[in-house]
């Protein structure tokens, strides 16, 4: 089966509802879908796993699909299995790259979806879709046994992507300094993913796609900016 996958920046861009911008992207991605296994490990702001599926849910309910927390799984590798669908929800990357691993359920996941299981990340729920998490911008509050995550993208992202700001270049740090830091130390590609955008999968092909350009990053060489709508390829 054809993979289907997005890995979007954000779930809320500002002054609109949870995941208001992608509901074009959901419609899409899950049509003809009854329900979507949510994953909500990452928690946002420390939100139970519980009150994190009921916002989850109310999004997608809109579209006449239900919504089923993994937590709520008795087994959850089964969950896994027999699902139509994932949605994974941002927060903490740490976390969440830590309960997966620590449940044994980052390889069936990653597997379920390379298989053609829709799959839908937001923010951290995104990072897990590249080939590791180390640049994510989220604080390590917990340390999780690999920083190896799903590889369904052969590049890694850094959602939430910021520019410096014009008149406060004394700043210092940016993403940019970041990224270029991982890359004295790994050979992986690196998109800056803007609030707006994402990375959309389909079968081996890959596009940006949203509102704004994203920021690449190759070692060795000078970033630039890739236009939405435009494929993404590193040969």
């Amino acid at each position: 089966m054809q993979k289907k996958i997005v890995l979007a920046s954000t779930s809320t861009l500002f002054g609109q509802q949870y995941l208001e911008y992608l509901e074009p992207v959901i419609a899409e991605l899950f049509a003809g879908l009854g329900e979507v296994v949510f994953i909500p490990y990452a928690r946002p702001g420390g939100i139970s796993h519980d009150d994190y599926t009921h916002r989850a849910a109310g999004a997608f309910e809109k579209k006449g699909i239900r919504v089923k927390g993994l937590h709520t799984f008795e087994d959850p590798l089964e969950g896994i299995r027999n699902a139509q669908a994932f949605f994974t929800g941002g927060g903490n990357t740490f976390l969440l790259v830590k309960q997966l691993h620590d449940l044994g359920l980052m390889g069936p996941l990653a597997g379920a979806v390379n298989a053609g299981k829709p799959y839908l990340g937001c923010s951290a729920g995104s990072n897990i879709g590249g080939v590791n998490m180390q640049t994510t911008n989220d604080m390590p509050i917990v340390y999780p046994p690999s920083f190896s995550t799903m590889g369904l993208v052969p590049f890694n992202l850094n959602p939430h992507y910021l520019d410096p700001v014009a008149g406060l270049e004394h700043m210092g740090e940016t993403r940019e300094t970041r990224i270029k830091e991982f890359h004295t130390q790994n050979n992986i590609p690196v998109i800056g993913l803007r609030e707006g955008n994402w990375i959309a999968m389909n079968g081996e092909d890959i596009t940006l796609e949203g509102a704004h350009n994203a920021r690449i990053f190759l070692a060795g060489k000078e970033p630039y900016e890739l236009p939405a709508g435009e494929r993404l390829s590193f040969s």
